[in-house]
């Protein structure tokens, strides 16, 4: 390190060439009664978004993410109870980030001691104080059943932000964002354009990819197949009950392999994550696969990834092409803001704003 030079670049571009979301906000025609809609839901799984939401969930972030500026106020004397009571970085930064550049309070816990539930106070009765307390929910917890132990006695939105191995919906929808950024015309179907997408990955273990695939099923038109990448060791645990065949009823084709550097040249996509929370602690799987600068990925090949990262994405990639992994974590703040928005009925602030 040059200690003799510690200036940055303050205007240097957050966005670069085809990260930038202005061919996708050209590709969607606005209709905002797909997000009035929201604010009758909690969001809680992949499986709840048809195509036309999830387009107009994605234009808005692209207007969002275009002329941030523009949607600093939608969320004034709005209050948000960032409830994580597991260990997060980005997910919980990026959904307080998102609140607070749209003008709204938070409040936030991120240790179940400090709370009653130390005490043996059940969730239903934490739901019931929330009301009284907020205007909308993040929920991260290890346990799968505690959003469902909530969601009853709530009068005020949740959402899922990771719930034990299930589901993380809003990285979902962060992920789709980030592809159709890439690539604006595989939203219509009518240009038949298809990418083959590679997970490397466990969909039965990981809450990610469970949920990625389930919104990257909305969409079969633009799938020419799916490969799932993975180990030995996780052949017969790869998909949970019925998980295979809903994505294949929905249209997607599905493979798999062993053999990460066979399957690579052929990906146009590829999405890798190692890290799924089980019980109070973490596991990872396909410890075996690894991408760097030298895997032989496409040339025009994307990387995808959740991210925390550890050895299986090396840092040799930050600053090739192929990294979209630092767009995707960039562009989940817009996402966030836009349906944030949306679920708390301030969807009329930001319609129709150019």
């Amino acid at each position: 390190m040059n200690v003799n030079d510690v200036s940055f670049e303050r205007e240097r571009p957050d966005v670069y060439g085809d990260a930038h979301p202005k061919a996708l906000l050209r590709a969607i025609q606005e209709d905002g009664d797909y997000l009035v809609q929201l604010a009758n839901q909690h969001i809680v799984s992949g499986d709840q978004f048809d195509q036309d939401t999830m387009k107009q969930l994605f234009r808005l972030a692209a207007k969002i993410e275009s002329n941030p500026k523009r949607f600093s106020s939608p969320l004034q004397n709005k209050i948000l109870i960032s409830a994580f009571y597991e260990p997060s970085t980005r997910t919980r930064l990026s959904f307080e980030s998102a609140w607070h550049r749209l003008g709204g309070d938070i409040m936030s816990i991120t240790d179940r001691s400090t709370t009653g539930i130390a005490k043996g106070e059940c969730l239903a009765d934490v739901a019931e104080m929330f009301n009284n307390y907020g205007d909308c929910v993040v929920l991260r917890d290890n346990h799968e059943s505690s959003l469902y132990e909530m969601m009853d006695a709530l009068r005020i939105p949740i959402i899922n932000a990771g719930n034990g191995i299930d589901e993380h919906p809003t990285q979902a929808l962060s992920d789709m964002y980030a592809i159709f950024k890439w690539r604006p015309e595989l939203l219509d179907a009518a240009n038949n354009s298809k990418i083959r997408i590679g997970v490397i990955g466990v969909p039965n273990k990981m809450r990610t990819v469970r949920s990625f695939l389930k919104c990257l099923s909305v969409f079969p038109h633009a799938v020419e197949e799916l490969v799932v990448i993975h180990d030995e060791a996780s052949a017969n645990d790869l998909f949970g009950a019925g998980q295979r065949e809903e994505l294949t009823a929905r249209g997607i084709k599905i493979s798999t392999s062993t053999e990460l550097d066979q399957v690579l040249p052929r990906l146009d996509v590829v999405y890798i994550n190692a890290i799924s929370w089980e019980g109070d602690t973490f596991n990872t799987y396909g410890n075996a696969f690894h991408l760097t600068a030298k895997s032989p990925l496409k040339q025009d090949a994307i990387i995808l990834h959740p991210l925390a990262r550890g050895e299986e994405l090396s840092t040799d990639l930050d600053h090739t092409a192929h990294n979209w992994y630092f767009s995707q974590a960039r562009g989940a703040v817009f996402l966030r803001m836009a349906l944030l928005t949306c679920m708390v009925e301030r969807a009329e602030r930001v319609i129709d704003v150019v």
